[in-house]
This record gives C-alpha cells, structure tokens and sequence, in this order.
C-alpha cells in the first residue's frame, strides 16, 4: 500500500486556473427628488403668502379667491402644491422658483415665538408686536393670546396651537379676519371665522390640536384695530 501512495504522490497536480469573483454589483442610486416634490418649509409658506397679499392689494385677487388661496398656502404639504397657487399672478413663479426672502420672514420677525404652558400658564397680552408665527403649546395648562391690543406688523399671523389636557385661548379684534382649521381627540378645536370686509385688514390663522383639551379663538367684543394701514 505505501508504494501505491508513493506514486500517487509523485504524480504531478493539475494546475487549474480558479475563475475570478463576481464583481458586486453597484449599488442602486437613488433617483434625485423632484423640486415639486419637496416638503415645502414655513419660508416656503409665508413667501407664497406674502405674493397672493401684493395681489389682493393690486386688485388682481378678491378678498374671497385670496381667502381660498390661503387656506390651500397653509394646507400645502409640498412645493409643488404651491406653485399653482401663484401661476396667474404676474412674476409669482418667479420669484417663488427664486426662493427670494420675504422682507417679513426675514430678521426676527421671521423666528417663531413660542408660548409653553407646562403644569402652568402663559400669557401674552397688551401693546405687544406679534410675530409672523406664534407656536403655543399646553399641556395640563393654559396659554392665553390676546391680540386686541397688539401692534400687527405683519399683515398675516399664523398660530399653531397644541392642547394637551389643557387649554389654548386666543382673542383678536373684531375688524380683522379670522380663519382656522384643526383636530381634537377627546377635546375640540373651535375657531369663530370671521372675514374682515377691508381688505387690508390683518388676517390671522389659528391652527390647532387639542388631546383631552381645547383651543378656541374668537374676537373680542368692542375691542378693535384703530389703524389697518399703519
């Protein structure tokens, strides 16, 4: 038997060339987003706002069509949702495909101003100057806005409010418009539109969530603004 294994083993090994790997294969690119399909920003918002305001004030726009348009502005949940809001509007696609800053959205005024109410409440009221967004958030507590006598810098106010076993209450005057949209789970959102029959007038958006909780806004009976077009 070992002179079998011997010349098995003086026998010469067949060289065999081994095939190469597979290269792996590339990895899927993702396909680039559409600029239509992107989450549209607050800037975004407010700048499609400011652009359906200039053409109210033109005339180009009814207080009506322009009150449509902006509850659609605050709905939009992507670019492309806004830019038709502005096509008929001369150098509305322009300026909103150039991404040009509002001269309100700009400086502080742009940064929202937040109310929080935790296990206590806040307050704002007085001669006070509100901001282009105001976030309000309660929770087992209470915010209070009180825009009566506020000094209104900016011709559109929005207000996002979440009730959270609380309360949010805000007041306006009576001769501005008044719009709102919102949900409640166990708890009510309760917005007392209102149109303004200037149409320069101050318009201010409420939107709200309320989870075992409420948040309400309404004018305030005799209180007014003296000056619209200050």
């Amino acid at each position: 038997m070992s002179g079998v294994d011997e010349q098995q083993a003086q026998q010469p090994v067949p060289l065999t060339k081994t095939a190469p790997a597979p290269a792996p294969a590339p990895a899927p690119v993702a396909a680039p987003v559409a600029e239509a399909e992107i989450r549209a920003s607050d800037a975004d918002r407010d700048r499609i706002a400011d652009i359906l305001r200039e053409a109210l004030a033109e005339g180009r726009l009814d207080p009506e069509e322009h009150a449509e348009r902006i509850d659609a502005v605050y709905r939009a949940k992507t670019r492309g949702e806004l830019e038709p809001l502005v096509r008929d509007v001369p150098a509305g696609p322009a300026r909103a495909a150039a991404g040009l800053p509002s001269d309100a959205a700009s400086g502080p005024a742009g940064d929202p101003e937040n109310l929080v109410a935790v296990f206590g409440g806040a307050v704002r009221k007085g001669r006070w100057r509100p901001r282009r967004r105001t976030h309000a958030f309660a929770v087992f507590g209470g915010v209070e806005i009180d825009l009566t006598e506020a000094v209104f810098e900016q011709r559109e106010i929005v207000i996002q409010a979440w009730a959270v076993f609380g309360g949010v209450e805000i007041r306006v005057p009576e001769n501005v418009t008044l719009h709102g949209s919102g949900s409640g789970v166990f708890g009510g959102v309760d917005v007392a539109e209102h149109e303004a029959p200037d149409p320069d007038a101050p318009v201010i958006r409420v939107s709200g969530f309320a989870l075992f909780g409420g948040v309400e806004a309404k004018p305030k009976r005799g209180k007014r603004v003296k000056n619209l077009r200050s």
